[in-house]
């Protein structure tokens, strides 16, 4: 008798300890899921590219520059759904940005243009990075995107300011004077030059 009591107890005690369990795992999914929703609807509000050609001369550029067109029409795209659509977008606009790199056009195969390629891609990795993360950091995703726009507007910038300057005519031997200072056209030295001194 003692021990049919004994196991009643317990059956008791182990239903309301299960019921106390499934109480916390409910309120825990419920604030999980509030938690998804506040980063879903504050990456979605705050997912805007600039995506358009801000001059003439990104406009004339995209044309011929296949790696800036895609580029752009990437980040033209917004996902909707879900964040893991978020996810997937980011990833493609991360490919498409390294490949900006490919095929630069030559008039923009500048330091001052790559350094200003290298930055937008980095910002572009780091977007990609923080979304993946589990616990997204939400307002750093909206900060970098922003941070990727500007970068994208100081491209071309830098864009039109290479035209700009290319389309200023020479003046009379200032391209005599370039070439005498490139250092690659100098005669290379071989060896030390033995200098004849007079006693």
């Amino acid at each position: 008798m003692k021990n049919v009591l004994f196991c009643l107890l317990c059956t008791v005690v182990l239903l309301f300890s299960c019921q106390d369990n499934n109480q916390k795992r409910i309120a825990e999914n419920k604030k999980e899921t509030a938690r998804k929703e506040l980063i879903f609807s504050t990456i979605e509000k705050g997912w805007v590219f600039y995506d358009t050609p801000i001059n003439e001369t990104t406009e004339e550029t995209v044309k011929t520059w296949n790696e800036l067109r895609l580029f752009l029409e990437e980040l033209s795209k917004k996902p909707k759904k879900t964040i893991g659509a978020f996810q997937q977008k980011a990833t493609a606009i991360s490919k498409a940005a390294m490949n900006l790199n490919n095929n630069i056009p030559l008039q923009f195969d500048k330091p001052q243009i790559k350094s200003r390629i290298a930055v937008l891609i980095t910002k572009v990795r780091m977007m990609d990075l923080f979304i993946h993360l589990d616990k997204i950091p939400s307002e750093k995703v909206v900060q970098l995107i922003s941070e990727i726009n500007r970068e994208l507007a100081t491209l071309q910038r830098e864009m039109d300011k290479t035209v700009e300057k290319n389309k200023i005519p020479l003046e009379e031997g200032e391209s005599e004077l370039k070439r005498m200072l490139d250092s690659t056209r100098a005669i290379p030295t071989t060896g030390p030059t033995n200098v004849i001194t007079i006693e």
